[in-house]
């Protein structure tokens, strides 16, 4: 029998470098939506055959069925392997392969046959390049704009810690409609979750792109379930609107393997409900707030209501 690359325990066998933590059983609020029907078969068929990788797979999302019977597919580019070792993640972490310099067209070909009007780029961490991948990032948002010029992108970039103040400039450069970075979790939990990140450095990266165009539209999310409290959560949601963030995403961490980080608990959807209002009320333009609210989730329909709802901001004296 095949291997199900959508399994993430079948994908990467080779990522038990971590002690086994047990797993809580899934309350009843979690449920995903089949691998099944035409919608489905047709995006894996593009994907296949235009031979581009998505973070759906890798990451093992739990929405992966609902996306693909819609024909939506988030692009991850520069490789399978990532240069960190983020405890909460699933994809490969070693020493990733060169770039491949065919791959922006490969990926625009992909969103054109899928017909996307929204597509999301997103990578691995590439610390072994001297610009982390941003002019590979540009390529593949140039590339999108040629093939597809009617699609608007949202790229999910790393962190660009170990580059050179150009590398976001690059990227800003190509100008992506969306601009997101998730922050992940709370910064007292950076060292055993995001150990090769750094939170204020994360923050300093959103704020900087509206410095460089304040017309994109910046984003970025947690997942809670980690063991923060509701503290930790509202004052990372303080710093965010502090850095100018238009759009948050908050979802429940669900444990891959018994190898990543424990889940804490199960936050209830009436507790996602608070962290909804308590950060509309502060003031973000969109705010996603669910237990199966990821990064792409329903990022086409969530863009057109982030550009609608700046178009109805009171006019600045």
């Amino acid at each position: 029998m095949p291997r199900d690359l959508t399994n993430p325990a079948e994908r990467h066998p080779e990522k038990a470098h971590r002690g086994a933590s047990p797993r809580l059983p899934k309350p009843d609020w979690i449920r995903v939506k089949a691998r099944t029907g035409a919608g489905y078969k047709r995006t894996r068929a593009i994907v296949e055959t235009h031979s581009v990788t998505t973070v759906c797979e890798e990451a093992g999302c739990p929405n992966l069925g609902e996306c693909w019977s819609q024909g939506h597919a988030t692009m991850m580019i520069m490789g399978e392997i990532c240069t960190r070792g983020c405890t909460f993640c699933n994809v490969a972490t070693g020493r990733p392969d060169a770039l491949d310099l065919f791959e922006p067209g490969r990926v625009a070909d992909a969103v054109a046959k899928l017909g996307l009007n929204h597509v999301v780029v997103t990578s691995v961490d590439r610390d072994d390049l001297a610009d982390g991948g941003a002019a590979h990032f540009a390529q593949t948002i140039r590339a999108i704009r040629h093939k597809a010029p009617g699609t608007t992108i949202e790229v999910l970039t790393p962190d660009f810690l170990k580059c050179s103040p150009e590398a976001l400039e690059t990227v800003i450069a190509a100008r992506p409609d969306v601009f997101n970075h998730n922050l992940e979790t709370v910064p007292r939990l950076y060292p055993a979750v995001r150990p090769g990140a750094r939170y204020f450095h994360s923050l300093r990266l959103l704020q900087r792109v509206k410095e460089l165009d304040p017309a994109i539209f910046t984003k970025s999310g947690i997942m809670v379930g980690l063991g923060e409290d509701t503290g930790e959560v509202r004052q990372v949601m303080d710093d965010m609107r502090a850095a100018g963030i238009d759009f948050l995403t908050i979802g429940q961490y669900l444990q891959p393997t018994p190898r990543h980080h424990a889940v804490a608990r199960f936050v209830t959807p009436e507790e996602f409900g608070d962290h909804d209002r308590a950060a509309t009320g502060k003031g973000f333009l969109m705010v996603s707030a669910s237990p199966l609210t990821r990064s792409s989730h329903h990022a086409g329909s969530d863009f057109e209501k982030l550009r609608a709802a700046r178009d109805h901001q009171p006019a600045r004296a």
